[in-house]
């Protein structure tokens, strides 16, 4: 070998290799930088990151992955710091990440939340990442689901996805995780009122958190009325049925608890198969979601789209462009 040969830069499939290695020995620095290749949307770069995701869909699937989601002020990231550290104290290694379209200057909830899960974000054992902010649900869920597979390939147990609670990301995270956790605040009953049948139709456990203190008894009184609402709707699955239950995050009670009904349930669904046939929907789903992100790139990364489109719009708000011809127009640009 030649000193020429020595010095010679790695070649990308060298590169992918090193990176898939570091991947799979769980080393955090390679993990995030594996995360930033999905991210990029640069062409050269998602060959190379669907070619990292196809040598890494062997080492993924163990992982539980739970959806959490509640109006702000729940407590979400509380019930996340506590959760997580009480897996990581029985060494289980935890990934936490978000889902939140809405912030195009932070990229996601939980780098603000992160000062609120402070000894989880300490533990070694545990890995937070927000979504990047794309400004489209369906980008941003796009990215989450393949950071999951990543922290799935990485040797992480559980992976918790947080939603803020708003729009559509609450059915784009129930359906990328396997466990889908609605919060709820004690005495909320316009809460109860408010909070949309197919948020509710969606879970499978309902837990009232802040129910510590004087809260002890309009928590119970609250969970009450969530079961009750719940006996008159259809159930997510044929193999379970939503338990409602209180908890703190603040102090820890009813943790344990939470966490046993998630496992009884992925046992459940295991067993019958319906774990398996969900996720072989989920990826399905996300294939589409990604090929129609890709589909629409253009209308955002083209210069002359860009520029065109406001006066297509505005042509078509005050009725002097039929939306059929709007859309023949934008084809045609888009075709040329």
């Amino acid at each position: 070998m030649t000193p020429a040969d020595r010095t010679a830069a790695p070649s990308p499939s060298q590169d992918l290799e090193r990176l898939a290695r570091g991947v799979r020995a769980g080393d955090r620095t390679v993990l995030s930088r594996a995360i930033t290749l999905i991210e990029s949307k640069r062409a050269d770069h998602r060959r190379s990151a669907a070619a990292l995701m196809q040598a890494l869909l062997p080492d993924t699937g163990n992982a539980v992955r739970v959806g959490i989601t509640g109006a702000p002020g729940v407590g979400k990231s509380t019930l996340i710091d506590a959760l997580g550290s009480m897996l990581t104290a029985q060494v289980c290694k935890v990934a936490v990440l978000a889902v939140d379209p809405s912030s195009r200057r932070t990229g996601g909830s939980i780098l603000a939340d992160k000062t609120r899960m402070a000894r989880l974000a300490s533990h070694p054992s545990a890995f937070i990442r927000p979504s990047p902010s794309s400004g489209t649900l369906g980008g941003v869920a796009a990215k989450t689901r393949e950071t999951m597979l990543l922290c799935e390939a990485a040797g992480y147990d559980v992976v918790l996805v947080e939603t803020v609670g708003v729009g559509q990301s609450e059915i784009a995270v129930a359906d990328m995780t396997d466990f889908f956790l609605v919060l709820a605040l004690p005495g909320a009953g316009d809460e109860l009122q408010a909070l949309k049948k197919g948020v509710v139709e969606l879970a499978d456990m309902i837990a009232v958190n802040k129910a510590d203190g004087d809260n002890i008894a309009r928590a119970k009184l609250t969970a009450s009325q969530f079961a009750a609402a719940l006996h008159i709707l259809s159930p997510r699955s044929v193999n379970w049925s939503p338990p409602v239950l209180t908890c703190s995050a603040l102090t820890g009670d009813g943790m344990q608890t939470l966490w046993s009904h998630i496992l009884e349930h992925r046992q459940r669904l295991t067993a019958s198969g319906e774990l398996a046939a969900r996720r072989g929907e989920q990826q399905v789903k996300w294939m589409w979601t990604m090929l129609e992100e890709r589909l629409f790139e253009p209308l955002r990364s083209d210069r002359a789209l860009k520029t065109a489109l406001p006066r297509i719009e505005a042509d078509v708000a005050a009725g002097r462009l039929a939306p059929a011809s709007a859309v023949e127009k934008i084809a045609a640009m888009l075709d040329a």
